[in-house]
């Protein structure tokens, strides 16, 4: 099977943008906050949206399954507060069980939470809970940064985020580490923000102990990891200096890359640089980069086709990639997978 693991609902129906801009509208004034039932988006509406695309590229491009959570970018958990958060949060992840229902062959649901800046994590656990044990999602996306670019909140080794783990642990799940937008004039959403996020994430567990407290916790950091793969070398003598273990024992039973990389040379050194058992495969398509490379005539996205050009890739590193690594970051996912003889 070829697993995509960083996948969003980037084509939901018009109908929800509108319902955000209503309920954002509403916070100068509370009295006319829509209710969650006033979005009304058919099944009719949703297969289209995704038949036309997500569904049709998987198929182009011949993917299997994808790990499908709601938009990234409108996660925007620095608007509004818990409240604006929670019943948002409820909204997109109901979306992604409908299409996960309607598609079940193709497409399995990863939570947003509800995050709020200065708002305990374990506020965030109910809505978790709901879509692990309702809906039978897998996995979860969880925003280092709710404060939307300028950093709020505590790293993420730090006490401030133990509830979530413990509950990540208990029900067996990883997390991928993913920012939404970005309110700070100074850091592009996804050219800026989000690649800062995903190195800072790796550089914020090496300077901790955090896998000590929680050594089953997994971390997957998307975009190949930002600046990691390319700095490896920095990070490996930073990690020296600060008296920490070799990475592969410090990080690497825990922290997993995605191959969000939209070129050729960034997957080649990736999967040379970060063990194979570490890469899994992703496409974040109809994402943040959705055009056509004029050097290679093809969609910037198409990552599969990477890593089938990758020249020291043996074909049994390319299933770990593709599929064996994911059934093990994700073992509902596997357990979902096999229960369906696949």
């Amino acid at each position: 099977m070829i697993i995509d693991v960083h996948g969003h609902y980037t084509t939901a129906p018009a109908a929800l943008g509108a319902w955000r801009d209503l309920q954002i509208a509403a916070l100068q004034d509370p009295s006319r906050t829509p209710r969650a039932s006033d979005l009304r988006i058919s099944d009719d509406e949703l297969r289209e949206s995704i038949e036309t695309n997500q569904l049709a590229k998987m198929r182009e491009r011949g993917s299997d399954l994808t790990i499908f959570s709601p938009r990234a970018s409108f996660m925007a958990h620095h608007i509004g507060d818990f409240q604006t958060s929670s019943t948002w949060a409820a909204i997109c992840n109901e979306l992604c069980h409908r299409v996960a229902e309607m598609f079940p062959d193709h497409f399995v649901g990863a939570a947003m939470l509800p995050q709020s800046p200065g708002v305990d994590p374990a506020s965030c656990i109910p809505e978790l809970e709901r879509c692990v044990r309702e809906y039978g999602f897998v996995g979860i996306n969880l925003n280092p940064d709710p404060s939307g670019g300028h950093w709020t909140s505590p790293p993420l080794t730090d006490r401030h985020w133990y509830p979530l783990y413990e509950k990540m642990v208990e029900l067996d799940i990883p997390a991928m580490i993913h920012v939404s937008t970005s309110c700070n004039a100074c850091f592009h959403t996804t050219g800026a923000h989000y690649l800062n996020a995903d190195t800072t994430a790796f550089m914020q567990c090496l300077t901790g102990d955090l896998f000590k407290d929680f050594p089953t916790l997994r971390f997957l950091i998307p975009h190949g990891g930002g600046a990691v793969p390319y700095h490896w070398g920095r990070f490996r003598g930073l990690a020296q200096e600060l008296k920490k273990p070799l990475l592969d024992e410090h990080l690497l039973n825990n922290i997993f890359f995605d191959t969000c990389v939209y070129h050729q040379p960034g997957i080649d050194l990736l999967t040379k640089v970060i063990p194979v058992k570490n890469v899994l495969f992703a496409s974040e398509m109809i994402g943040a980069v959705r055009g056509i490379d004029p050097l290679s005539g093809h969609h910037y996205d198409d990552t599969k086709r990477y890593i089938a050009a990758t020249p020291h890739l043996s074909d049994e590193e390319r299933h770990l990639v593709y599929e064996g690594n994911a059934r093990r970051v994700f073992p509902r996912l596997d357990a979902r997978l096999k229960a369906r003889g696949r």
